[in-house]
């Protein structure tokens, strides 16, 4: 059994590793993302944007059903105006990114959050704009975040990393024949893996919204009054070690060396 589980074990390592690749999804701007990231050639990037955009289409057409797309005119053309000035900066990151098929809504929601999905499809919550009440700068920031999260293709690299994942700990759980050897896997992967690279993406997202930003001609260090907002929001912060997201410390201890970077962007358009 040993002989046969060592066997099927290398013939799943090979194959994963056959199926994936290190790729370079952006350039690395002023604030110098330079990671090189892992992507599954079972992911497409063409596959996830299509599914993506099909996604963001139900999403809305059940927000419109339920009256809650769009609901103020003012709030939706000011979220739409911020973000075409950030698109029109993607460029410096990702060329290909400003053909991306881009669409901005307003999600009435009591929730305090804004995305963007895969190839460019964005949401900001009523929650978000009427509890932090952030500044143009401060919802630049916001937006840039999400925005650089879609640049550097993370969900496809969280889904490549699911997915290898998944095969290796079936290939285990079908010789051993045990349910608890997979579950038990998967909760150290996701410890040991997921967790860490969750908070590089974070990291990443928040250096290059402020270069997004300050290209835009917003103040860079208005992400840091963002995330001050947003920690006072949700009630304080989660210890590091134990959340996806870096310590609200850390964070802002890297905005602010950011910021600092891409300040004379800011100061240059004014």
């Amino acid at each position: 059994m040993n002989r046969l589980v060592r066997n099927l074990c290398a013939m799943g390592m090979a194959v994963l590793l056959a199926a994936c690749a290190q790729v370079q999804t952006t350039q690395s701007g002023l604030v110098g993302v330079n990671r090189t990231q892992t992507m599954s050639s079972l992911v497409s990037e063409a596959e996830l944007n299509q599914e993506a955009a099909a996604q963001y289409r139900q999403i809305l057409a059940q927000a419109k059903a339920q009256g809650a797309l769009d609901p103020s005119a003012a709030q939706t053309k000011r979220v739409q105006a911020i973000s075409r000035k950030l698109i029109n900066q993607v460029g410096v990151f990702r060329p290909d990114a400003l053909n991306w098929s881009w669409e901005i809504h307003v999600l009435k929601s009591g929730e305090i959050n804004a995305w963007c999905m895969p190839g460019g499809k964005i949401a900001v919550y009523t929650g978000f704009l009427d509890k932090i009440q952030p500044t143009d700068a401060e919802l630049a920031a916001v937006l840039g975040h999400e925005i650089s999260h879609a640049l550097r293709e993370h969900a496809r690299e969280q889904v490549s990393r699911q997915m290898a994942t998944g095969i290796g700990l079936s290939i285990l759980s079908a010789v051993t024949g045990s349910q608890a050897v997979a579950d038990l896997g998967s909760s150290l992967t996701q410890v040991m893996f997921t967790l860490p690279n969750s908070r590089s993406n974070e990291t990443e997202a928040d250096r290059m919204g402020v270069e997004l930003a300050a290209r835009a001609g917003y103040d860079p260090r208005a992400a840091i009054t963002l995330w001050q907002k947003m920690e006072r929001a949700g009630g304080g912060g989660t210890p590091e070690i134990l959340s996806t997201h870096p310590s609200s410390q850390s964070r802002i201890a890297d905005l602010r060396q950011a910021a600092a970077i891409v300040l004379p962007l800011y100061q240059g358009k004014r």
